[in-house]
């Protein structure tokens, strides 16, 4: 079976196709495209989203949900 995240065609937040590149969301399980990604990698959150990611895979979560897309302007609770 082949992994969903390998044969997307666009991106599962803005919807766009892919440019050749793709990457997992850090806030959710979102296959994003890199324009995506550098929104996130904006957002004021984004720290906290990365720490929660790598705190749950420390403690042995492979599965980790992530914290939650709160949008451009919104904020991770």
């Amino acid at each position: 079976m082949t992994d969903p995240f390998f044969t997307k065609k666009n991106c599962d937040r803005c919807g766009k196709p892919f440019d050749g590149a793709r990457t997992m969301s850090r806030f959710n399980t979102d296959c994003i495209c890199m324009r995506c990604a550098e929104d996130e990698r904006n957002h004021p959150d984004y720290r906290k989203a990365t720490d929660a990611e790598l705190n749950a895979v420390r403690h042995g979560d492979r599965n980790f949900p992530g914290v939650g897309w709160p949008g451009k302007n919104g904020k991770v609770k």
